[in-house]
């Protein structure tokens, strides 16, 4: 196993920087790290996102639970703050979950992938993508609605905005972990 793939070492490289995901939780070592995180303008963990770029990867009922319970333990072991939105997003769809620091909630929101990150991969559809370019599609929409780097309307607007999410994205940033 090289060096970089071992779970202390993994799990040390989020004690750099400003230790977002670190100062949460309370054993890096017991969980399943996310595989990115979205911040607000005053850097508190907003989101955590399981994401993989296989089309109807998480309408397998085991690869789905499987997910969650990874999604579940990072939530639960926040020490600082409720994370209050979790991601579940696959080359189908992106479904937006609320965490009130108890239950992890059925999806709030659910949208097409292809009709969300088309807009920053016009052969979105066409493209075999792999995981780490998929993670930094969908990190450029939030980022987008973020800071509208990309358009004045980035899609989708509406209903983030609707569910909470916007409020607290603008002004914030991701950071992912592939």
């Amino acid at each position: 196993m090289y060096d970089w793939m071992r779970k202390e070492t993994y799990s040390e490289s989020f004690m750099d920087g400003k230790e977002h995901l670190a100062m949460l939780v309370t054993n890096l070592r017991d969980i399943q790290l996310p595989d990115f995180i979205a911040l607000d303008k005053d850097e508190n963990v907003i989101l955590i996102a399981k994401v993989t770029s296989e089309p109807h990867s998480f309408k397998n009922p085991d690869t789905r639970k499987y997910a969650l319970l990874d999604l579940i333990d990072v939530l639960k072991f926040a020490t600082k703050n409720i994370i209050p939105f979790a991601m579940l997003a696959d080359k189908d769809n992106i479904e937006f979950l609320r965490w009130d620091g108890q239950n992890l909630s059925e999806p709030i929101l659910t949208l097409n992938t292809a009709d969300v990150l088309s807009h920053y991969e016009p052969k979105f559809k066409e493209k075999k993508l792999y995981n780490s370019y998929f993670i930094g599609l969908i990190e450029s929409w939030l980022r987008d609605l973020g800071y509208n780097w990309n358009s004045e309307t980035p899609p989708y607007l509406k209903e983030m905005q609707e569910i909470g999410f916007l409020q607290l994205i603008e002004g914030g940033m991701t950071k992912a972990y592939h």
